[in-house]
């Protein structure tokens, strides 16, 4: 009997077993990041903050690095941006990096009215140019106005990085920008543990790197066909955190052999440049694993954030007091059953176990010992009168519990005390007047005549 070496080379009429029963390659890891063709590779990144200034000099560090082009929405940084030497600088301990070779554009962010999708009046000093590969490290409430400027750029094989606090955005886009799903973009999400800083000199585009992290990364399944692929749930009514499988009608059912998404290559290309830049330490994570990580994030924000901007101090303020730690308590127990109700994360093992209050309190503790010094994100945009991601946070926890049934009333407590302590900074810098009784007829009548700055 001819040995298998011998018909592994011989021909196939002598070689019955390869023949009948042919082999195919085991597809490995690495298939996911082999290079396909990608038409553009440049890169555009929105929202030049700190964020935004360490993605863009990271990628131009690296070998081979991308073409990227810096979008301002406001002309005084390009302008500024135009005199500073096109340049962004790096500052890690003593030492300062400088990288250049970057483009920019001017775009101009939108408003639709009245949440519907408006058409694009585009103003005839913004490109036209397709983008394949986004990045926008802008927050959260300035993400739906920036994509509204850029919406006639993107299309179904364009992909977008996200780079932001809180959860609920990309809801958002798919209501009210990207509505068709055959239209829509790839979507990407990753989450920033990196200490990032602006000097208080504000020195032209230069970035702090205060504290080394990580960055976790991921990409979205994308749905092209109207069927959902994941299985629907119900609420069971007799406990909050149990569902009973509903399955899907015969009819609604799709083949086996119809995938309900795809990976777009421009998608695996963003990915695997982020991976390749030293800098960020990135990883690469299934859906499941990065929305976990997002609402054990969304949890330490939603108490950290609010509290030190209610209170106007540090993070390490709220370590060690007593009557704090009861407050913490109550916001903690009431995301703790939120996130353990989300029928998403049903299928997941041990959810209860990652998501108990005891331990997201010990997560909350160790995230404000370790940043103790720092000022959170949200204290510094109230202190510049800025919109803050209150919305997006403790915002969203309090919409998801109304969804299933929890109300969430310390969060709701914390969102308008945020809001309205937002809104008094607000009008303090912009100088506004309270305006009683008839005070604002009189104002109204000498607006015209420009006599109404010396009347009142």
């Amino acid at each position: 009997m001819p040995s298998r070496a011998s018909y592994l080379t011989s021909s196939s009429e002598e070689a019955p077993f390869e023949a009948d029963y042919p082999r195919k390659r085991r597809k490995s890891a690495a298939d996911f990041y082999r290079v396909e063709p990608v038409h553009d590779s440049r890169i555009h990144i929105v929202g030049i903050g700190s964020v935004g200034r360490f993605i863009a000099h990271s990628l131009r560090g690296i070998p081979n690095p991308p073409p990227i082009t810096l979008l301002f929405h406001k002309r005084n940084y390009l302008k500024r941006w135009q005199e500073s030497g096109k340049g962004i600088a790096l500052q890690t301990g003593d030492s300062v990096e400088v990288h250049d070779g970057y483009d920019a554009e001017y775009f101009t962010p939108r408003v639709s009215e009245h949440r519907k999708v408006m058409p694009v009046d585009i103003d005839e000093h913004e490109s036209k140019e397709p983008i394949s590969s986004l990045i926008v490290a802008v927050k959260a409430p300035m993400v739906r106005s920036s994509l509204l400027g850029l919406r006639h750029r993107l299309g179904p094989e364009s992909t977008i990085l996200f780079l932001q606090n809180g959860m609920g955005t990309l809801e958002e886009l798919d209501k009210d920008i990207f509505p068709d799903p055959e239209t829509r973009p790839h979507y990407m999400f990753g989450i920033n543990s990196h200490g990032l800083n602006i000097p208080m000199n504000d020195e032209p585009f230069r970035v702090i790197h205060a504290g080394f992290g990580t960055m976790a990364l991921g990409i979205l399944p994308q749905q092209r066909t109207p069927y959902s692929p994941t299985p629907q749930f119900s609420p069971n009514l007799q406990s909050p955190r149990t569902y009973d499988f509903i399955p899907s009608p015969a009819e609604n059912t799709p083949a086996p052999q119809e995938p309900g998404f795809r990976w777009a290559p421009t998608s695996r290309y963003l990915l695997r440049t982020m991976l390749r830049t030293p800098v960020f330490c990135a990883t690469g994570y299934a859906p499941a694993d990065l929305l976990q990580q997002q609402l054990e994030k969304l949890v330490v924000n939603s108490v950290i954030n609010p509290l030190t901007c209610l209170l106007d101090a540090r993070n390490g303020a709220i370590l060690y007091n007593f009557h704090l730690t009861r407050v913490m308590r109550l916001l903690i127990s009431e995301a703790s059953l939120v996130i353990r109700s989300l029928p998403e994360l049903q299928y997941i093992p041990n959810v209860d176990t990652r998501f108990d209050p005891g331990r997201l309190e010990t997560l909350v503790v160790g995230v404000a010992n370790r940043t103790k010094e720092n000022v959170s994100s949200m204290l510094s945009d109230m202190r510049n009168g800025r919109n803050t991601e209150i919305d997006y946070i403790n915002g969203w926890i309090v919409k998801k519990g109304e969804e299933l049934g929890i109300r969430c009333f310390m969060h709701y407590m914390v969102l308008h005390l945020v809001r309205g302590k937002s809104t008094m900074i607000s009008k303090e810098l912009n100088q506004e007047v309270p305006l009683v009784g008839d005070a604002l007829s009189v104002l109204e009548d000498k607006e015209g005549e420009g006599k109404a700055g010396g009347d009142l």
